[in-house]
């Protein structure tokens, strides 16, 4: 079911009776549709965000369902529906998006006073779970797809991450997909990067903490090192590791929020920064260093202005660690 969003129509005259979209999205709460429809086994993921069985489809998936209340927006990652409240009506009754607007239109007390959907269940979801639960599924992603080698990504660095092109309905349809995991390698999200430059660039579930986890931690934990190598971007990491170097996380920012912090800290007693060249890369790692500096041993790696991981060959990544005090080596030394 398409977003009714993306039309762009503002409402639809048919039949001598005008509906306004725009209206009914802004007096309509996705909260007070899911109760009318008998959906009361979400669980809060996070703030104004939870998860569930799809309603739609009624899948086994217990988390495939998102639904964003403040936003208003909801996505399945198993069918593939989202969008807002008309197209969540829509996709329930069959019908068209201005089908479910003409249902909705006199519709004018929904939930009530705010009923809450989980209320009973709210004080039973731990911190843990509402940062990022883990998924239940997987996508069935094309790990041998062009865009890979355009941006230097080897076939087997791509199996051992397991990003690829996803061709299904849903938030990442047309997207490269990247899995995400927790520090304890559950897989808790996607996230999609155009292929062809499109904004966003990036694009993150609805409500998606990336300050919660740091990407290839699980992986860079168990690597037999004291040093762990921060970088900014996935492809930064995907590209230090495919250099020999497995001991590398990616911020999925330019910023270290505090859990990352203790993630890295835990783990490694020093660490080495290989931020962009960029004026925002060099600013973040001063920051980032300064912030580690009592915690443990940092080493800032400037890049030249303008230079990137991601635009580095394995040979180029291995000399500037190389030329490092602290004597990095390969995975294959």
């Amino acid at each position: 079911m398409g977003r009714s969003d993306s039309r762009g129509a503002k409402g639809v005259k048919g039949m001598g009776e005008w509906v306004s979209f725009a209206e009914i999205k802004r007096r309509i709460p996705l909260e007070g549709v899911l109760h009318r429809y008998g959906v009361d086994w979400l669980r809060r993921s996070g703030v104004g965000q939870y998860r569930g069985r799809c309603p739609i489809h009624r899948g086994q998936g217990k988390e495939a369902f998102h639904a964003n209340f403040q936003r208003g927006v909801f996505h399945c990652f198993a069918c593939g529906a989202g969008g807002n409240v008309l197209d969540f009506v829509a996709a329930m009754e069959g019908g068209t998006i201005r089908e479910a607007a003409l249902q909705l239109q006199g519709w004018r007390d929904p939930a009530g006073k705010s009923v809450p959907v989980v209320a009973a269940e709210r004080k039973l979801v731990t911190r843990k779970r509402s940062v990022h639960a883990p998924l239940d599924f997987t996508l069935e992603l094309d790990r041998r797809h062009p865009y890979l080698a355009q941006r230097g990504i080897e076939s087997a660095t791509a199996d051992h991450f397991g990003v690829g092109h996803f061709c299904g309905y849903g938030l990442m349809s047309g997207l490269l997909a990247i899995p995400i995991h927790d520090e304890a390698g559950r897989l808790v999200a996607y996230c999609g990067r155009s292929l062809d430059g499109r904004e966003p660039r990036y694009r993150f579930p609805a409500g998606f903490p990336k300050s919660q986890v740091l990407f290839n931690f699980h992986r860079a934990r168990t690597a037999e090192r004291e040093a762990a190598i921060v970088v900014e971007g996935f492809f930064d990491c995907m590209r230090v590791h495919q250099a020999g170097f497995p001991n590398v996380v990616g911020l999925m920012g330019a910023r270290l929020s505090p859990v990352q912090k203790s993630l890295l800290t835990a783990r490694f007693s020093q660490i080495v920064l290989l931020l962009d060249g960029d004026r925002t890369g060099r600013m973040a790692t001063a920051q980032i260093a300064s912030d580690l500096a009592r915690a443990c041993s940092v080493t800032p790696l400037l890049l030249p202005p303008g230079v990137q991981p991601d635009q580095m060959s394995a040979e180029e990544i291995r000399h500037v660690f190389a030329a490092d005090e602290r004597g990095l080596k390969t995975s294959a030394n």
